[in-house]
C-alpha cells in the first residue's frame, strides 16, 4: 500500500516530467483493462428536501431555496427525456431527507426507471442492510456514496446536523450496501473540503477494504471539486487541474480494474484530457435542479452545484468518436434482481 508521505511527494512534485511518466502510466494500464471503452450516464434529481446542513452543498437544510419533490408522473418524464437522448445508466439522486423520499418513494422510482435503464443507481442517505436489498429487487444496481472528507474534525465542521453528521454510520454504508446485494458501489472524496493526501491515503484504504472482503463488486471512485452554485462559492477549493490529474492517474495505477467517474462539474477540456489518462466514464447531458430537464426553466432552477462542461449527449458522442472512444449506454442485459 502507498505510504502517505509517497502521495505527498507526487502531489508536490513540481517537474512536468513526473507528472508525463505518471499519466503514461496510468493510460498504459487504462488501456490494458479497459482498452478505449466509456460509459455515459446522466444524473436525474428526484428532490432537494434534505435535513442535513452540510455548509458545501445547494441542498443543504438551512439554504433558502425552493424545495421540490417530484411525484411519478414528473420524474418519468425527466427520465424520458434522457432516455431520448440515448441515455441508458441513471443515477438518481436526492437530499438526505429520510422523511420526504422514504423507502417506498424510492422503490418505485426504481420500478418506473427500471422501464427505460438497464443501469440503475442511487446517490441518497445512507440506510441498513435490508432497506438496500429491497431497493436490489425493485431494480436497483449501484450505490454511490462519498465520506467527502475522512478527516474526522473537518468532517464534523462541515457537517453540522442531520443524519449526515454521523462519521462511522456514513463510513460503513458501502459494506451495507454490499451486504444488500449491491453489484456496484462508486466511493470518493470532495475535493477541497480538507488534506488532499490524508484524504486520498484513507480513500485507498477504504476501497482495499472493500476488495478484499467484497471482491465480487465491480467499484468506482470519483474525485468531484468543490464548485460554486449560481455563482456563489459555498466553499473554496485550491486542487487545481494538474493536482487532478495527478490523483486520478496516480489511483489508477494503484487499482488498475477500479472504474474513475468524471462529471460535468469539470471543464470540457479537462474532461478531454482526462479521457486519454484513465477515466473510465462520464456523466453527459447532465442537469443539476430537480426537475431540470423537463419540468422548470433555467430561471427557476435550484443546482446542487453548477456545470461547467454543458455539452450534450451527442456532442459528447461525437467527440469520444473523433477520439477513437468507444461511448457505451449499456454492456450488459437487464435481468431481474433475485436473491
Amino acid at each position: 500500500m502507498i505510504s502517505l508521505q509517497k502521495i505527498k511527494d507526487i502531489l508536490n512534485d513540481s517537474r512536468s516530467e513526473s507528472l508525463e511518466e505518471l499519466a503514461q502510466e496510468a493510460a498504459r494500464i487504462t488501456r490494458q483493462y479497459f482498452g478505449r471503452a466509456i460509459v455515459l450516464y446522466a444524473p436525474v434529481y428526484l428532490s432537494n428536501f434534505c435535513s442535513s446542513h452540510c455548509t458545501y452543498c445547494g441542498f443543504h437544510s438551512h439554504n433558502k431555496i425552493q424545495r421540490i419533490k417530484l411525484t411519478p408522473e414528473q420524474y418519468r418524464k425527466e427520465m424520458q427525456v434522457i432516455y431520448k437522448q440515448g441515455i441508458r445508466n441513471l443515477l438518481m439522486l436526492t437530499g438526505e431527507s429520510y422523511q420526504h423520499t422514504p423507502m417506498e418513494y424510492l422503490k418505485e422510482a426504481a420500478r418506473i426507471a427500471s422501464e427505460y435503464f438497464q443501469g440503475i443507481s442511487l446517490e441518497v442517505h445512507p440506510m441498513r442492510i435490508q432497506e438496500y436489498k429491497e431497493l436490489f429487487f425493485a431494480g436497483v444496481d449501484g450505490i454511490t456514496i462519498y465520506q467527502e472528507t475522512y478527516d474526522r474534525t473537518r468532517y464534523a465542521q462541515v457537517h453540522l446536523s442531520g443524519h449526515k453528521k454521523d462519521y462511522d454510520f456514513r463510513r460503513k454504508t458501502s459494506v451495507r450496501a454490499a451486504e444488500g446485494g449491491m453489484r456496484q458501489i462508486s466511493l470518493g472524496i470532495l475535493l477541497g473540503l480538507s488534506n488532499i493526501a490524508e484524504d486520498l491515503l484513507e480513500l485507498y484504504t477504504h476501497l482495499r477494504e472493500m476488495e478484499k472482503n467484497y471482491p465480487g463488486v465491480e467499484y468506482s471512485v470519483s474525485f468531484p471539486r468543490l464548485r460554486t452554485i449560481k455563482t456563489q462559492e459555498f466553499a473554496h477549493c485550491d486542487v487545481d487541474d494538474i493536482a487532478l490529474t495527478k490523483i486520478i492517474a496516480l489511483t489508477r495505477v494503484l487499482f488498475p480494474r477500479v472504474g474513475i467517474n468524471l462529471s460535468t462539474r469539470e471543464t470540457p477540456e479537462l474532461r478531454d484530457h482526462l479521457l486519454e489518462i484513465a477515466v473510465t466514464r462520464m456523466s453527459a447531458g447532465s442537469n443539476t435542479s430537480v426537475g431540470g430537464y423537463a419540468l422548470l426553466s433555467e430561471q427557476e432552477q435550484d443546482p446542487q452545484f453548477d456545470i461547467k462542461d454543458e455539452r450534450s449527449v451527442a456532442e459528447i458522442i461525437a467527440l469520444l468518436k473523433s477520439k477513437d472512444f468507444d461511448p457505451v449506454f449499456t454492456d450488459w442485459r437487464r435481468i431481474e434482481n433475485t436473491a
